[in-house]
């Protein structure tokens, strides 16, 4: 599952470097959100290539919710597509935007592929082991390597949203007593934890499932952990879902390696 994955992330990562290249046009969603062809389009290769190898399974794919088209998910394993994540990166012609696909089951995502496109790389996670993928410009992968979430330490290097900000944040941040602290966009933030690079991502505010789940497999799959404000796991797959803010997660902290993480 996790190679139909890969490919399916690398077949809409194509796609949207195409039209990234070109120069996309946006429109705006219901909940004000932006949204361009390029997430159309990826997600539409992402179906496709799900529905061929995974009919049984449904998909919770971001533009699909957006238009009303929600399969039953409840008491199911699942899958969760966000086609583009970092939109707002991807229109100010920014680097750090995602394709992002996960398997959910029960609650908890147990496989992700987050591909960063223009950037040439791409991390998978499950089964307890996560890598990092270098690609091309031919979009084939040249070299695969095991990455794994560091100790977290008194002084931990943060990362936090650049387009997505808050006050609870930047509060949060000061006190954390951070050596740095990074601004990116899009789920490369959990992947940054996963492969070593940094120890913290606070994230106070909206985010939906399909935002996070594949970060959130690649980095618990590396060592490390999401966590709710309360200290719970994050879940995925809330029951009783009528319309697409359901899909919203509470706030959140991923944490990089920690004493009971699991």
């Amino acid at each position: 599952m996790l190679a139909t994955f890969e490919k399916a992330a690398l077949l809409a990562g194509k796609a949207i470097l195409d039209i990234y290249r070109a120069g996309p046009s946006t429109s705006y969603k219901a909940d004000r959100s932006p949204v361009t062809e390029a997430d159309e389009r990826a997600e539409e290769i992402i179906l496709a290539e799900l529905a061929r190898a995974f009919p049984e399974i449904p998909v919770i794919a971001e533009e699909s919710v957006a238009m009303g088209r929600i399969p039953s998910i409840e008491g199911r394993s699942f899958i969760l597509v966000d086609p583009l994540d970092g939109t707002k990166e991807f229109i100010n012609n920014r680097e750090d935007f995602t394709v992002n696909i996960a398997l959910i089951e029960g609650g908890v995502p147990i496989l992700g592929a987050v591909y960063a496109p223009a950037l040439k790389v791409a991390y998978l996670g499950g089964g307890g082991r996560a890598e990092k993928l270098v690609v091309n410009d031919d979009f084939a992968v040249t070299s695969r390597e095991p990455i794994v979430a560091r100790p977290v330490g008194s002084r931990p290097i943060c990362v936090a949203s650049r387009s997505h900000n808050s006050a609870e944040t930047e509060a949060f941040l000061e006190k954390s007593g951070a050596a740095d602290i990074r601004s990116i966009g899009s789920s490369l933030k959990f992947c940054l934890l996963a492969e070593g690079a940094a120890d913290l991502y606070p994230r106070f505010g909206r985010t939906m499932e399909w935002d996070t789940a594949a970060g959130d497999a690649v980095l618990r799959a590396a060592g490390g952990s999401t966590v709710t404000l309360d200290g719970a796991r994050l879940t995925y797959g809330k029951t009783g879902r009528v319309d697409m803010l359901d899909f919203a997660n509470p706030d959140f902290i991923a944490w990089g390696s920690r004493p009971g993480n699991s």
